[in-house]
Parts: C-alpha cells; structure tokens; sequence
C-alpha cells in the first residue's frame, strides 16, 4: 500500500502519517482520532506538568488502544538580561493597558523540562512514542527511554542537525523545512534566513541518515504525502492542516483567521516566545517586527505574551493572538479529525497511483 514501509512497522501503525504534536492546540481526541485512524496521534506537552502530563496521556490511552506520541521541548536554558527583560515589559505596557489587563508580569521561565520527574509520567502512563523539539535529552534521560522500550523521534531543520539526532539515538527523524507552521525545531543552527525548504530539506536528510526520515512542513494534502515518499521519505508529519478539525483546541477567532488565509500571511516572528515561530500574521506580530532581536530568550518571552494572547482569544479578536500556522493553510478544510486522515490516505494512494 506503501512505497517505504519502515515508519510504520518502527511506529506499529498501519499508516505512516503522524498528527503532529502542537501545544496548546491539540488535544486527546483530536490524537485518539488520528491513532484510531491507522497513523500515529500527537500531543503536544511542552506547556504541561507532570501531573498534567499524567492525566493528559491517560484520557487519550483511554480514547484509543493504538500507539500514541508524546511530545516536549528540550531546548537549553535562556540567557538573562535583566536590562532586555524591562525593555520587553515596557514595550508590552500599552497593550496591557489598552486590554486593561494591568501590571505587565516578570519574565520568567514558563515552560516545564523534561527532566527524571518528566521522565517518571511518560513511562508510568505509557505513551509508546516520545518525540522532541530543540534537540534530544540528556544521555541519561535517552538510556533510560530505550530501556524502556520506548521509539524516540525528533526534528532537524539541517543535515548536520539530522546526523547529530542518529548519532545520539533517534529512532527517526522529522526533517522540518521552512514551510512548517510553529516553532523551528532547530537547536545546532540558529540562522533563520538559511533555514531550508522541505523539498531541499527531505532529500538530503534521506541520503545523509540510515534511520526513517519523516517530512514535515508546507504538506495538507495526498499531493504532499506522495511527494514526500517521491523524495524519499518513509512517513509525514501534518500539522496545520489538523488545526480545522472539530477536535483542535482553538479559539474561534483563531478558526476564524484560518478560514481566510492563504500562503503569503505568514511569518516568521520571535515576538511571542523569544524563538523564530511561523503564524499569521497579526497586529501583534507587525508591530513588534522591530523589536525582535531585543526581546528575552525563548521561552522567557512567554508570561510577557501569555495574558495578551487569552484576552484576546476571549475577546474574539485575533490581534493579539499566537496564530501558528504553516505555508499550505489555504488547504485547510474544516471537518473531524478521523475524516480528515482518511481523506489524506485516499488522496496520498490516488496520487501515487497517478
């Protein structure tokens, strides 16, 4: 049924598509809808606890009985600049007070590190996939996932990044190109303007690693899926393309800005968590465009953006709003998850037929 079938005997699903993991956004049915679907669902837990981890993963393994990816950050620790941090919090103040919603907070970290605590969840609640962003755990932390039997993936946005993840353990490979939607995975270069596309990207990753390469990045569609296995790839990674599911955990004005977007309206910005993120571009995004290489270290940036981006959810307006979005979002269509994944399958198979 499939050209290269290495991801899905590696993943144990019948379809080497995975709904990737974004935070915030996804959620367990939209991954239970994907797993039950023959691929492999994600959730995104960057932004959660432990506890939070546990109950999370545990809801979803009980939605589906099929294998389930579990997703974190793993970048390094920020650099503090105390002089950056209250220039940051000063450009933010008029929007505080335009939302009325009063003192801007301190920068501070905000997201949790998977670390022995993190490590203890995953492996009592069972995710059979653990994937990263930024890089690969610390080699204790790895020894221990493939002890335990776990299949770890991550993102590389270069070759040299792809080479560095096999070399450290990666059981596959997500090559993100330039298209994708969300933070760059990247964490050995951190020059965006020589980030590279998906179709450059795919196929010298292929020829460079021994391990399953998954494409990600600018692919809503059976078109992308079969250009990606024509490239090489064993498998794909969708994201945004999922964000128009019934079961995507966004706010309405988010829905809203989707619906109407096409592939000129995103951009690159550090201007919400201090790391080079593509989303729609909004209010937001265009007024603070100058400031970007004056704001605090990824993710420090985030209790700075976190009341903006929630009052304007609530407020339904998408000015102020994390948008993430990738370059193929005019593909987008609005439907259920399971649907959604059946219909990339038939597509895929037409096209590679074709």
């Amino acid at each position: 049924m499939w050209p290269d079938t290495r991801l899905s005997e590696l993943l144990g699903i019948e379809h080497p598509i995975i709904a990737a993991p974004m935070a915030g956004a996804s959620t367990p049915a939209l991954a239970a809808a994907a797993s039950n679907a023959g691929g492999l669902g994600s959730l995104g837990c960057a932004l959660m606890d432990e506890e939070t981890v546990r109950g999370t993963l545990g809801e979803t393994l009980r939605l589906t009985k099929r294998p389930v990816n579990a997703n974190f950050f793993v970048h390094k620790p920020p650099e503090r600049d105390s002089a950056k941090d209250e220039r940051a919090r000063a450009r933010l103040r008029p929007y505080y007070e335009e939302l009325d919603l009063g003192e801007v907070p301190a920068v501070a970290p905000s997201h949790f590190p998977f670390d022995r605590k993190m490590l203890a969840a995953v492996l009592e609640t069972g995710p059979q996939v653990v994937s990263f962003h930024f890089g690969l755990p610390d080699d204790d932390i790895m020894a221990a996932l493939k002890a335990a039997g776990r299949t770890v993936l991550s993102s590389a946005t270069t070759v040299r990044e792809a080479e560095i993840l096999q070399r450290r353990g990666a059981d596959a490979i997500i090559a993100q190109g330039y298209e994708a939607g969300g933070h760059r995975g990247f964490f050995a270069s951190s020059e965006v303007q020589a980030q590279v596309g998906t179709m450059a990207l795919v196929p010298q990753i292929v020829d460079a690693v021994s391990v399953p390469v998954i494409a990600a990045g600018g692919i809503a569609d059976g078109r992308g899926i079969a250009a990606a296995f024509a490239l090489g790839a064993s498998g794909v990674q969708i994201g945004t393309a999922f964000l128009s599911t019934d079961e995507a955990a966004i706010a309405p004005a988010y829905r809203s800005a989707l619906r109407g977007a096409g592939e000129e309206d995103t951009r690159l910005t550090r201007s919400f968590s201090g790391r080079p993120a593509r989303g729609l571009v909004n209010r937001y995004m265009e007024e603070m465009a100058a400031h970007e290489n004056d704001l605090p270290d990824f993710p420090l940036m985030n209790p700075l953006t976190g009341p903006l981006r929630k009052a304007g959810a609530e407020r339904g307006s998408p000015d102020f709003m994390s948008l993430w979005s990738g370059q193929a979002v005019r593909l987008n269509r609005e439907m259920p998850a399971g649907d959604l994944f059946r219909s990339l399958i038939a597509q895929a198979q037409d096209a590679m037929k074709r």
